[in-house]
């Protein structure tokens, strides 16, 4: 008889919602290790390579606070959003560190998820708290894909809400 394979070949909404709850707590923890004064980088490095599909394929990564090099399509450029240039010195000199805000808690708000065989679609809002009680909202757009049995990410595009002038 032969042994059925243990590889997925489809992402359900779970796996969305398990991904996004993996993102929150990636970015808390590494605020965390900031203010704890761990080493943040490698904390940054370890979430981002569970998270993102770096080194398996293309990331399409604009994350929201980038004005002069706002597409990062490499791991180096991710990381230096996420820790800021003074911890990654890619050459992002933008960059201040996103996820050392610190935040204590964010909170995605589908407004949809699309599921199609081995990638999903997310688009939404989520909302950032920091450890001073202030809350930030941001717009985002989420692709997903499969890596052997785990669900990745290799669409992020975040952006701060339109605000009429």
């Amino acid at each position: 008889m032969a042994k059925r394979s243990s590889k997925k070949t489809a992402i359900t909404k779970q796996d969305v919602l398990d991904a996004q709850d993996r993102w929150v707590k990636a970015i808390v923890n590494i605020g965390h290790a900031y203010t704890s004064g761990e080493n943040v980088v490698e904390t940054a490095k370890s979430c981002i390579e569970s998270l993102y599909a770096y080194g398996d394929g293309d990331v399409l990564f604009k994350p929201t606070k980038c004005e002069t090099r706002q597409f990062r399509p490499t791991f180096e450029g991710a990381l230096s959003y996420f820790v800021g240039n003074d911890f990654a010195p890619f050459g992002f000199s933008e960059d201040g560190g996103f996820a050392i805000a610190p935040y204590v808690s964010v909170q995605f708000m589908n407004a949809g998820i699309i599921v199609d065989g081995a990638r999903a679609i997310a688009m939404g809002n989520y909302f950032f708290t920091k450890t001073n009680g202030e809350t930030i909202k941001v717009e985002y757009s989420f692709g997903y894909r499969l890596r052997g049995s785990d669900v990745v990410i290799d669409v992020h595009h975040s952006s701060l809400p339109f605000q009429n002038e």
